[in-house]
Formats: C-alpha cells, structure tokens, sequence
C-alpha cells in the first residue's frame, strides 16, 4: 500500500512541477485537467502523509519497547503501540477506498431530464412531486438549480422538464437518480378511491463542458425564432429563441426561456456538447453497469429504480432492497440516506473488484 501511495504523491510533485511551467499555463485544455488531476489527488496525498506518519509512530514505540528500561515509559509506548495499530487497519480501510479509481464524470455539474411516463396527468403531476423533490435536495446542499426547458402538464406538473444543477461533486451523488421511478397513490381526479400506479422517468447526465467536446461550427444548423409562451412583450416580437441541430449526428436542441439571443445561444451550444457527450457517456456507462448493479441507474434507463407507495408512506429502492417510512419527509428532500446508501453498495462492489 505505502508503494502505491508514494508513486501517487511522486505524480502529485509532477503535476504540480508542470503546473508552473509557462508552456503548459499556456495551454489552457490541457492545464484545467492537470488542475483537475491536482485536486483529485490532494485527498489522497493527505492520507499518505497521514499514514506514513502514523506508521513512524509505530516504529518508535517498538523501538522504545525494545530499549527502554523505564517502566513508566514502555507503559506509555505499549499503550500508544495499541492505539496506532488499531488506528492503522481503520486508516488502510479508508485508504483502500480512496485508491479506487473514480468515475471521471463524479466532479462535474449535472443534467437532469424528468419525463411523465405511463399514467396521463398523473405521471405529468408526479413529475412535478419529482422536480420539487429534487430542487428541495439541491437547496439543502447549496446547489444551484437552473430550468432549461420545460412542458407543463394539462392537470398540472409537467409531461417534461430539463433543469441544470451546479455545484460540487453534483453528478458523483445525482447519477444514482437515472431510472424509472413508480408512484403509487388515489389520483386527485379518482372518485372512487382507488390506487393507481404511475411512472416518471429520470436521466441525470454529466454536463459537458468546453474542454469535454470539440464542436465544428461548419457541423452545426442555427435557426433563430420568436420565443413562444408567458413572458411580456417580448414575446412573439422579438427572435430570442435558438434551434441548433447538429447535422452528422440529426441531435437538435433549442433554448429560449431567456430574452437575450446570446444567452440563448450559449445556453443551448452547452445543451449540444451535453447530448453529444452523453453518446459517448453511455458507451461508457453500458461497460460498467455489465460489471456492477448499482449502476442500473446509468445503465439502463428503462428499468425501475425506486416506488414511492402513498397510501403506507413508504419509499422502496430496488437496486439494494433499501427502505423508508416517512414518504412526506423523502418528498420534500431528504433523499441523502438512500443515495448515501447507494453509494456504500457501490463502493463495496468496487473494492470487490479491486480485491477481486
């Protein structure tokens, strides 16, 4: 283990040496992934100097045991020797861990896509449940939540709606959200009382970011339009809104949910480099779930994920069988012990690998 960890810090020291280097400062794709390398391991050369100190303490008090004459003091050193020991095997648990290589994408800023599925304004109402859950859990962390797009449904909540989420380590905890979620629950519009079963259907993707795809202009189809829907004067009056369809691959996105073009325009270049991204994301992410279950989320999207039952205020995931009595409470954000559940199952199902 101390081998591995002295050949991280020594990549550490070179990352840091290129850093300084004025060609390198000078090009700025490839000095924002060393920047990015840097951080990434800064937890990990923290725990090697950690560690090698605790293993120095170690050797001094069996040093001192081996020498010492006073009672008092092999006392001292045979109590501190317990103590390091214990502490060491917890130390190279953690380490383990830390070893494990992560997701590249876990950093990153977040896109979430929420979709009515099966059950008409039901699923278009549970939708909404969702969006309000999830922007609930992002205030809690300080996260910003930005709406790209979005349609309403005709009861209420929405047959679609794509909104931003920014902040740090925002995809590494989201992703577990991919999936079919199931609501179970009397429809305000059931007279008879009856339970219903609907679905919403969730995509969390990894924002791409300038450095993520190389975009040819010559590639890309712009079309201005007047902006439609609630929103002043300007609207119908004025070409805010932006179609942008990128021809080799057919994708299209289109923004205009602000009045200046330019925003719009940038807003959706950054939605195109995400839908291009997720192409090669989900070649990726079809390797990995092959080899670990609790990647269904990115796996395969149409697979049920998570029941949220009304009538018993209970919320089930079925990737790890997990479990909670307090419906009101998960709905209004508190989804933290299911995700940070996840997230040990998927840990444990790497150092397995790793082992393995």
């Amino acid at each position: 283990m101390l081998d591995k960890l002295e050949a991280i810090y020594a990549r550490y020291r070179e990352i840091e040496s290129q850093m300084n280097d004025p060609q390198v400062t000078a090009d700025m794709k490839r000095y924002v992934k060393l920047s990015k390398d840097y951080k990434d391991l800064q937890p990990v050369v923290k725990a090697y100097h950690d560690y090698k100190a605790l293993l120095d303490t170690i050797a001094e008090c069996r040093s001192l045991l081996e020498t010492e004459k006073d009672q008092e003091l092999r006392e001292m050193a045979k109590e501190e020797l317990s103590t390091s020991t214990e502490r060491r095997e917890r130390m190279e648990d953690e380490i383990r861990l830390l070893l494990i290589p992560s997701d590249p994408t876990d950093s990153k800023n977040a896109v979430v896509e929420i979709r009515g599925g099966t059950g008409g304004d039901e699923a278009c109402l549970f939708a909404g449940d969702l969006f309000r859950m999830y922007t609930r859990f992002c205030e809690r962390r300080h996260w910003k939540v930005e709406v790209v797009d979005f349609n309403e449904g005709t009861a209420g909540g929405y047959k679609d709606i794509t909104f931003n989420v920014s902040g740090e380590g925002v995809y590494g905890v989201l992703k577990y959200e991919s999936g079919v979620h199931r609501v179970q629950r009397v429809p305000a519009t059931e007279t008879q009382g009856r339970i219903h079963t609907s679905a919403a259907g969730v995509v969390v993707l990894p924002e791409a970011e300038e450095f993520d795809v190389e975009l040819n202009p010559a590639d890309i189809k712009k079309e201005i339009f007047c902006a439609s829907g609630p929103g002043g004067q300007s609207v119908n009056t004025t070409y805010s809104a932006v179609r942008l369809t990128h021809v080799p691959t057919g994708i299209v996105v289109s923004m205009q949910d602000q009045k200046s073009q330019i925003k719009n325009m940038e807003k959706a270049m950054s939605l195109l480099r995400t839908r291009l991204y997720e192409r090669e994301y989900n070649k990726y992410m079809e390797e990995m779930s092959s080899k670990r279950k609790t990647m269904v989320a990115t796996g395969d999207r149409s697979e049920k994920v998570r029941t949220y039952n009304y009538p018993q205020s209970r919320v089930t995931d079925h990737r790890i069988g997990w479990s909670m009595h307090n419906l009101p409470a998960f709905m209004d954000g508190e989804i933290e012990e299911c995700i940070e559940a996840l997230q040990v199952a998927e840990n444990a199902e790497k150092l397995k690998a790793s082992v393995g």
